[in-house]
């Protein structure tokens, strides 16, 4: 009886804790479409990304963000600093510290960078390396983790995502797991000064980039595996329409290559326990509780999709494998190089295109 009345109390206060423990988290419920298959079809596991070389400094943290410039990689760290370091990664200088978190960098016709920083907003690097906050909020509403960033190429919007007005960098798991739709595709003016909201009640507004001749502009949606897109031209200008559906992971940033290809990067594939649970709030609350004290479930696997024009695939690369460069969360394409970024890793890296299009 000792053994059995030990357990039991072992067993009521977990029970507790994952019944009554605090949370802000209030799951929304929905349904996803099962899973695309991993064994089979166009998403068919495969190692195509062992081919990826270190590049840069081999000593970072969270090089999320990617330009290259004059063979020279500008990327943002986990500790609010702007490096600029040589391919070789003998090279670097701090351009800047934020005092944020960069997750998002674009250059401005006019020389300047813009900074989408998961913590202070849009910002600016001027040419004397001073920080200028650009805007922090629309409609009222502050921006709760700005994600992303892209400007046109008159240089007279930029177009960014703010993923969550509720949860702040380093609560994405919480975001996505609630499934609140509180994420938004905006634009800034950088004439007016205005922003102004395109899309909202987005699931976790991700990756921004604009389209063919800036027909339109896509956001990935983190939280409902998919990427959107906003029509700025033509008869469907002020309109959107999904561009690719019920991808096999969570979509992080996304890159065009201003011809005929996007290339998409995948957090982590879809995780069976969190689609299984979707339709159940009370069941996806005690999952947040008991992440609280547990390691979160997120699968190890390096994975990029390349889309043509059409959001049909034409390129899926992955590697699961030990010591693989994961997660991938940021990939760009310059010239014969494939380029890739991460919110975790130590490092960036790079392959061949053609590889990658084999």
């Amino acid at each position: 009886m000792k053994p059995r009345h030990g357990l039991c109390l072992l067993i009521v206060p977990v029970i507790a804790f994952l019944l009554m423990m605090p949370t802000k988290v209030e799951p929304v419920a929905w349904t996803p479409a099962p899973a695309p298959s991993l064994t089979e079809g166009v998403y068919t596991e495969n190692q195509r990304l062992k081919g990826v070389v270190k590049v840069g400094p081999s000593d970072i943290e969270g090089p999320e963000a990617l330009l290259l410039e004059d063979d020279f990689l500008i990327t943002g760290l986990h500790d609010g600093r702007l490096i600029r370091s040589s391919l070789d990664g003998t090279q670097r200088k701090v351009l800047a510290d934020t005092g944020g978190r960069p997750l998002g960098l674009a250059r401005h016709p006019n020389g300047m960078l813009v900074i989408a920083d998961a913590v202070k907003g849009l910002l600016s690097l001027d040419a004397q390396g001073r920080v200028i906050p650009l805007t922090t909020e629309a409609n009222g509403l502050a921006f709760g983790f700005t994600d992303d960033v892209a400007i046109d190429k008159s240089g007279h919007y930029a177009y960014f995502s703010d993923a969550s007005s509720r949860w702040g960098y380093g609560h994405d798991g919480e975001a996505i797991i609630e499934h609140g739709a509180d994420g938004r595709l905006l634009r800034y003016d950088f004439q007016s000064g205005k922003t102004s909201v395109l899309l909202d009640k987005l699931q976790f507004a991700n990756g921004v980039t604009l389209g063919p001749d800036e027909a339109y502009v896509l956001v990935n949606e983190t939280g409902a595996y998919r990427i959107s897109r906003y029509w700025l031209k033509g008869s469907k200008a002020g309109t959107h329409d999904v561009f690719i559906d019920n991808l096999p992971g969570l979509p992080d940033n996304l890159a065009f290559n201003g011809s005929n290809r996007f290339w998409v990067a995948l957090y982590s594939p879809r995780n069976v326990l969190l689609d299984g649970t979707a339709e159940h709030p009370f069941l996806r609350k005690m999952i947040v509780r008991a992440l609280t004290v547990l390691p979160k479930p997120v699968e190890k696997r390096g994975f990029v999709l390349g889309l043509d024009l059409d959001g049909k695939v034409i390129a899926n690369l992955q590697d699961a494998s030990s010591g693989g460069y994961s997660p991938i969360t940021t990939v760009r394409e310059y010239g014969q190089w494939l380029y890739f970024g991460s919110l975790k890793a130590t490092h960036m890296g790079r392959m061949g295109l053609e590889e990658a299009l084999k």
